[in-house]
């Protein structure tokens, strides 16, 4: 059996995450005080005790979201798992980030670093008010990317986050948006809706935050990853060290391909997927995507010595 780990992206956030994970293994508590340490704050605090709003600013949903992750996989560490027990690791988004540094690829506090300055640099990228996301439901990738340029009218509006076969996400100009809504309602969507975010991601509106993250990455010293990432921008795996760093830039801008991802891991052998961290989005969409592929949720103890156990038998 070939399995994949990946990892989650935002709005899988909620308060208490990762909390039982530290309390039962010291591998766990070791992460959030790493990131809390390399961000000078007490991240882990409004993880667990915060407010729901305070946690969902992408500034600190990103490195937050991050920390659960790698708490949960060295979790499983401790309990005998290994990177290499997956033949590729991935994540939707941010968790680009939690796979690299699951895979070694990025030390814990400078994922925790460039993800604060991502979220930062994301969210200050455009103006509140001027830009808006959507979800396309029950449109293919085609439809929903011609939906888009249908909108945009001179504005910007673009595919932003092909999630599975029935879910397209659009970003950019909120004019143009809301225009992409009614058009795809029109067109046949069963739901179209504009999303509770904070900026259009993953468009060219966030130009300049790719600018941002291409000074901040050429600072950080990348490794080959132990295991190849599924990259979201180009939808198969890379492990050069330098090609890695270039696709974190591009996928500030890029449409994440999420579907395609898990199709070639999928059509390349990985018939087991375990989703690392807070919430089971993820699983949701492999199923839509990959009905063969089992899926195996890790985000609690339990679920950790479950899927440990898995291995052994």
């Amino acid at each position: 059996m070939s399995r994949a780990f990946v990892f989650p992206g935002q709005g899988a956030q909620t308060i208490g995450m990762g909390k039982a994970l530290a309390e039962a293994y010291p591998e766990a508590r070791a992460i959030f005080d790493e990131v809390d340490e390399a961000l000078g704050e007490k991240l882990s605090a409004l993880i667990w005790e915060g407010e729901q709003d305070d946690l969902t600013l992408t500034r600190n949903a990103q490195p937050a979201l991050m920390a659960t992750s790698l708490a949960a996989f060295r979790a499983l560490e401790a309990e005998g798992v290994k990177i290499t027990d997956a033949a590729f690791v991935a994540g939707h988004s941010l968790g680009e980030y939690s796979a690299l540094a699951a895979a070694g690829a990025l030390s814990v506090a400078d994922a925790a670093r460039l993800l604060r300055i991502r979220g930062e640099a994301m969210q200050t990228a455009v103006p509140v008010g001027q830009g808006a996301m959507a979800a396309l439901l029950g449109l293919d990738f085609a439809t929903a990317q011609a939906v888009a340029e249908e909108a945009a009218q001179g504005e910007v509006c673009q595919a932003a986050n092909d999630n599975d076969p029935a879910q397209v996400v659009v970003s950019g100009h909120k004019a143009a948006v809301e225009r992409a809504v009614e058009i795809a309602k029109a067109q046949g969507a069963k739901r179209a809706m504009l999303l509770p975010v904070s900026a259009p991601f993953h468009c060219s509106l966030m130009a300049p935050a790719a600018e941002v993250m291409a000074e901040a990455l050429a600072k950080v010293e990348m490794q080959v990853p132990a295991v190849p990432v599924v990259a979201n921008v180009r939808a198969e795996p890379v492990q050069a060290a330098n090609e890695i760093e270039q696709l974190l830039v591009e996928q500030v801008t890029g449409s994440v391909r999420w579907r395609e991802s898990v199709a070639w891991m999928a059509g390349n052998g990985v018939t087991e997927v375990w989703e690392i961290g807070a919430g089971k989005a993820l699983s949701g969409m492999i199923r839509r995507i990959a009905r063969e592929v089992e899926c195996r949720q890790v985000g609690t103890p339990d679920e950790v010595t479950a899927a440990a156990e898995s291995l052994k038998g």
